[in-house]
């Protein structure tokens, strides 16, 4: 049978196609992308640089006792529902309430240390950035504003870029709003998968709680838009619309339970974040300072969301203002806030620059500064939505990566913890009751756990207030600092120059100061005060 050359030309053309989608989509995989770049700068310019940059993850020595946290849950294989590290509350109630993220960073240090904490840390943080960027691209955000507005979420958050389990939360935040707007433009089913997501962000971290108060703002939000619009017609889209993310909002508190102790967990981060002294004395809980380059970016945010605010209701938009004016008011009582406002925000900002970005550009003659980057910026849109083998590539390097490549951190940085002192007096330290900042509690738990026992860590939810203030009285060198130590049985004082105590425990005859480094001062009591000889006395006479 004779074939037909209209038939055969339009299958020619149709295999032409499919070839030419295939190259397309392989073309996509094996060609980097402007996200991964973004990626990769964000990565090597923060961590991969530098004589120090993976240090500045291991700045807080938390991650210490997560890390033995962790060894324990593998070992005993069950969650510890009283406390394991310190002297002073032995056996009392402690909620491990990050213990999954323990258990990841125990066999993370198991399989590769502190190498691989700070990639694990490194990965997630960049991850995050990149994520945002990604969603503003979605959203319609021109390029060069996305950039510019995720250069400053980076900034602004760079307070909290540590090995700790919150990294998690700026992670799981960013990929959770993104799902939450891509429903609110087209509702699916896939916004439910923020139910099994909270189920396990409620074992890795408390950021959890940052899920559930934008679902419930949601909500409200949606709730006053259907009020606006349809009036107290119950039967409305809007109306319906508001139901379904109520109904949301109740299975993922629900699906927030599924943790090691219920309830009483979410009653304790209560009481924990309510905590006047908490917000008095811990600094991350206190309110952001203005003074440095991180505090200058979250201003600029700060500004840029609050003028957002209003080109937002204009559109009749009454969420995203809710969520705005909610985690700005959080960033400024407490400067750990200030990574999520910016998370929350940034789409947001980014969209309403771009509407400044396309009256001011794209009327500019094509010939123009303007117009070329207008022109620029429209090319480089479709390279933005998109991700390729680069980031994989990139991350499985660096876990091969020798030190001779790459200078891993084999301890925490010296210029912040007793690394000297705790090397030479540590197993002795260890062996007896020590006063030492909480910092470097955490530090001595990570070097010497099991033996080591702790007065006090970082753990400051588990501690309360009667400890805390005692802990800050003897440092600072209060009235009562010695019947403090004497009440404790402290037999060693490891402790910086600042303190001081350190000045009052130098003229105190019961106590005597048995090394110092420059960095770190370490005391012994002496077993009973020594004996003064007479001014009088011959040379060789007792």
């Amino acid at each position: 049978m004779a074939s037909h050359p209209v038939a055969d030309q339009q299958n020619l053309g149709s295999e032409v196609h499919s070839l030419g989608s295939s190259a397309r989509r392989v073309a996509q995989v094996l060609l980097p992308s402007f996200s991964d770049f973004l990626f990769l700068a964000v990565f090597i310019w923060l961590f991969a640089t530098g004589s120090g940059a993976w240090l500045s993850l291991l700045g807080d020595a938390d991650s210490g006792w997560h890390i033995r946290t962790g060894d324990w849950i593998r070992q005993h294989r069950t969650v510890p529902q009283v406390d394991i590290f310190s002297f002073v509350k032995p056996g009392h109630p402690w909620f491990a309430w990050e213990w999954l993220t323990d258990v990841i960073f125990s066999v993370v240090h198991q399989l590769a240390g502190l190498k691989g904490l700070v990639l694990l840390a490194a990965v997630q943080i960049s991850l995050f950035g990149t994520i945002l960027f990604r969603h503003m691209i979605w959203r319609g955000v021109t390029p060069f504003v996305a950039l510019t507005v995720s250069l400053l979420v980076f900034g602004a958050s760079s307070i909290h870029f540590l090995a700790r389990p919150h990294v998690v939360t700026l992670l799981a935040l960013t990929l959770s709003m993104w799902l939450i707007d891509a429903d609110r433009r087209q509702p699916s089913a896939r916004i439910w998968t923020l139910v099994p997501i909270t189920a396990v962000w409620v074992n890795l971290h408390g950021g959890f709680l940052a899920l559930i108060a934008c679902l419930g703002l949601l909500t409200v939000g949606t709730m006053v838009g259907a009020l606006s619009t349809d009036g107290w017609v119950l039967q409305g889209s809007g109306w319906r619309q508001a139901k379904r993310y109520a109904l949301l909002t109740m299975a993922c508190g629900a699906a927030s339970l599924l943790n090691p102790y219920g309830w009483k967990l979410h009653a304790h981060i209560a009481s924990y974040l309510q905590s006047s002294f908490i917000k008095d004395n811990v600094q991350e809980f206190q309110s952001p300072t203005f003074r440095s380059e991180h505090a200058l970016q979250f201003e600029v945010m700060l500004f840029l969301a609050l003028i957002t605010v209003l080109y937002l209701i204009a559109k009749r938009d009454f969420v995203a203002p809710l969520w705005i004016a909610f985690w700005a008011h959080a960033a400024l009582g407490s400067v750990r806030h200030v990574p999520l406002f910016t998370i929350v925000a940034a789409p947001f900002v980014g969209q309403a620059l771009t509407e400044l970005w396309s009256r001011w550009m794209e009327q500019a003659p094509r010939s123009s500064t303007r117009g070329v980057l207008a022109s620029l910026s429209r090319d480089m849109a479709p390279n933005c939505r998109r991700s390729s083998w680069l980031i994989p590539a990139a991350i499985l390097f660096f876990c091969l990566a020798p030190s001779r490549l790459v200078r891993w951190p084999e301890d925490y940085p010296s210029v912040v913890f007793p690394v000297q002192m705790m090397a030479k007096y540590g197993e002795r330290l260890a062996e007896a009751k020590t006063l030492m900042p909480d910092q470097w509690a955490d530090y001595a738990i990570y070097r010497h756990y099991p033996k080591q026992k702790v007065y006090v860590d970082g753990r400051s939810d588990f501690f309360g207030e009667q400890i805390g203030y005692e802990y800050l009285q003897m440092a600072q060198g209060h009235w009562n600092w010695k019947q403090l130590l004497d009440k404790n049985g402290f037999q060693y004082v490891l402790c910086p120059p600042k303190w001081p105590l350190s000045s009052l425990l130098k003229l105190d005859p019961t106590w005597a100061l048995l090394a110092d480094d420059g960095q770190a001062l370490l005391f012994e009591r002496r077993a009973q005060p020594p004996v003064q000889t007479s001014s009088h006395a011959s040379v060789g006479q007792p």
